[in-house]
């Protein structure tokens, strides 16, 4: 088995792959598998959920490589297409359960995403700070939760944001700003105003595996 060359940029791996070489697609997905999740996961709440996304990511973006035009880095290309792929599952999530109270009011999309079930990992992280600061994050609003894991987490500047997310620049700025303000907030009313200001927070989780999305490419002829 050829050793793959891990050194290779994006680009050249775009090409080489259009070319033929399929299986270096492995070296974007475990480059950039663990950002793409978290993005994901900034409008998913449910891990699984969101790792089917993830999966069905990876799958388009391998389908439609040709369409990678180059004119923004391969990162931002495959982060629409985890946006989209995140937006239409979680829309088509919400036509399948309630979401009305016992009363007949409609439930908050928060409350919605709170009565999912969590995985194990998050249950063996409750009561740690890390857990806490996720659950504030979960709880920011859904204009504002995606421009917060892209700026301050996956540290893309206002211009990658605004272009993967469909926004001007100035929203962008506008909405990062009330995020802050309201993780800072809720975090103060949680936990006091010393821990309020420490949110470098959501760590590396790049456990996505290579071999499911591999088998389903294996049955996705490139779309050129």
């Amino acid at each position: 088995m050829t050793e793959i060359d891990l050194t290779l940029d994006d680009s050249e791996v775009v090409v080489r792959v259009l070319g033929g070489e399929s299986s270096l697609f492995e070296i974007l997905i475990c480059r950039y598998n663990g950002r793409l999740l978290r993005i994901i996961r900034s409008v998913i709440a449910d891990h699984s959920e969101a790792e089917d996304a993830l999966q069905n990511t990876w799958v388009l973006a391998f389908e439609h490589l040709a369409q990678f035009e180059g004119r923004s880095s391969f990162v931002t290309w495959a982060t629409k297409i985890a946006l989209h792929s995140a937006v239409r599952r979680e829309r088509q999530g919400r036509k399948l359960v309630a979401l009305e109270h016992a009363d007949g009011r409609m439930k908050s999309s928060v409350e919605h995403r709170n009565v999912r079930a969590r995985d194990p990992e998050s249950q063996a992280l409750d009561g740690e700070v890390k857990a806490m600061l996720q659950s504030s994050v979960d709880r920011l609003p859904d204009s504002c939760r995606p421009v917060f894991i892209l700026r301050e987490v996956e540290q893309m500047n206002t211009a990658e944001t605004a272009e993967c997310l469909n926004l001007s620049e100035e929203a962008v700025k506008t909405r990062l700003r009330r995020a802050r303000l309201l993780l800072r907030k809720d975090l103060e009313d949680r936990l006091g105003a010393a821990i309020a200001d420490c949110y470098p927070f959501i760590g590396q989780r790049g456990d996505f595996t290579v071999a499911a999305v591999s088998d389903d490419l294996a049955l996705s002829p490139l779309n050129v």
